[in-house]
């Protein structure tokens, strides 16, 4: 099925790696090296949605914001429709980012508060059609307005009028109105209630469907990640651990750390919940700046021996499902 669809994004051997400055006396002291994102690799099709999920700290954003170039990468490439995006200037990624946009975690903060909602879902049509007429502005933000569930009636108004499913109504309507190919969505429902988290994953299922969108969604609640992805990618500590589409990866994950992470999800069944095994992960996450040799999940792996130590582990497997664990 993948194979008739277009490759939008083609990531390989990504890499964000961060110098830190030591606390010394000595102007000579080398800085620390913290690697983010260690070199990770995926694609993305036409009208997919590929989940990443992860504890905190493992790089799920850092990987998002290097895609769509909020963040230099240290190495590797990402290519959008065959181009590299991380050799392009300025002015060249300015263009691409019609095509790509970002719905941001925390939405009242990603708003301008001295703005108007008119204005913030307007904005990017201004930047990028300065020569657009007012009418066809204001027609286009209603409309889209409308196609989020906001009543355009409240275009005058400011953000903090507004509930926070509200808000982040606002930042997908301002993420869209440019109809960008794929939208960049770095914990999106994180913050809100459950029941508005539903409504907002509903609502991105919807205008993904009609818009013909492509999706990253990043989110640490597992049971959001199922209902909404096509492909998932597992990542720990900067590196990606395993892959695959969402049906076989959790039905049968195959890596330690995804098997400890799927246990963690709440089962409606009461039975089911009471009776299920729960693998808990000793010690604590290493440090990205010294991180372990061989598997980065070693530390804390219950199966690890003495060759993932001394061996890296690369994924193994292909779209359908591909893990990076010697003992897989």
């Amino acid at each position: 099925m993948e194979a008739q669809k277009q490759l939008l994004l083609d990531i390989s051997d990504l890499k964000v790696h961060f110098n830190i400055a030591q606390k010394s006396a000595w102007p000579w002291t080398k800085p620390l090296t913290l690697k983010a994102v260690d070199g990770v690799g995926v694609r993305l099709y036409e009208g997919e949605t590929l989940g990443v999920v992860g504890e905190s700290g493992c790089g799920k954003s850092t990987f998002a914001r290097a895609v769509i170039g909020l963040v230099e990468a240290t190495d590797g490439k990402v290519l959008w429709l065959g181009q590299d995006l991380t050799v392009l200037d300025h002015k060249a990624m300015r263009e691409k980012r019609k095509d790509i946009q970002m719905i941001f975690q925390d939405p009242l903060a990603s708003l301008n508060p001295r703005m108007t909602v008119g204005e913030i879902i307007a904005e990017p049509l201004k930047a990028y059609f300065p020569n657009m007429s007012a009418e066809d502005v204001k027609a286009q933000v209603r409309e889209m307005m409308t196609k989020v569930g906001l009543l355009p009636n409240v275009i005058n108004r400011y953000p903090h009028e507004f509930s926070g499913g509200q808000c982040q109504r606002i930042g997908i309507a301002r993420a869209l109105i440019l109809k960008p190919k794929l939208i960049i969505c770095d914990e999106p429902v994180s913050a809100l209630d459950v029941s508005i988290q539903a409504q907002v994953v509903n609502l991105l299922k919807s205008l993904q469907k009609e818009m013909g969108l492509s999706l990253i969604f990043i989110a640490h609640d597992l049971s959001v990640v199922k209902h909404i992805s096509d492909r998932v990618l597992v990542m720990y500590l900067g590196n990606a651990v395993e892959m695959g589409e969402a049906e076989a990866l959790f039905e049968e994950p195959k890596h330690p750390y995804t098997k400890a992470l799927m246990s963690a999800v709440p089962i409606p069944d009461p039975d089911l919940e009471r009776n299920k095994h729960i693998e808990l992960l000793e010690g604590d996450l290493p440090s990205p700046m010294n991180p372990p040799s061989g598997c980065v999940f070693r530390t804390r792996c219950p199966i690890a021996t003495e060759a993932c130590a001394a061996t890296k582990p690369q994924l193994r497997g292909d779209d359908v499902h591909a893990v990076s664990c010697l003992m897989a």
